[in-house]
């Protein structure tokens, strides 16, 4: 069974927004890693002062070992990420239910 996982973090979402254009090709490497990790669907958000991600992944451990990277800490914090403020992570086993849509 396969685990949801939202990942908040404060930051400069402008300076994040921007990223998306201008480091496109490291946003697809990065995608590129995760789903040779586990990572089996992925997606942002963006509100005022945070970014979330929403991510399906194989198991929550597959998470946890390509989130922990350092590189990758490095990345979120060179885009825009609060690295003074540890991400809020919620994890759980994806379930079906009758008003899935």
């Amino acid at each position: 069974m396969s685990v949801l996982i939202a990942t908040r973090f404060t930051g400069d979402t402008a300076a994040f927004t921007t990223s998306l254009t201008e480091r496109a090709g490291e946003y697809r490497e990065i995608a590129d890693r995760a789903k040779a990790a586990g990572a089996l669907h992925h997606q942002f958000a963006v509100g005022d002062g945070f970014v979330v991600i929403m991510d399906e992944w194989e198991t929550q451990d597959a998470f946890r070992a390509f989130f922990a990277d350092p590189e990758l800490q490095g990345f979120i914090a060179s885009v825009g990420g609060d690295a003074s403020t540890p991400p809020q992570v919620l994890a759980g086993e994806k379930i079906d239910s009758p008003d899935k849509f």
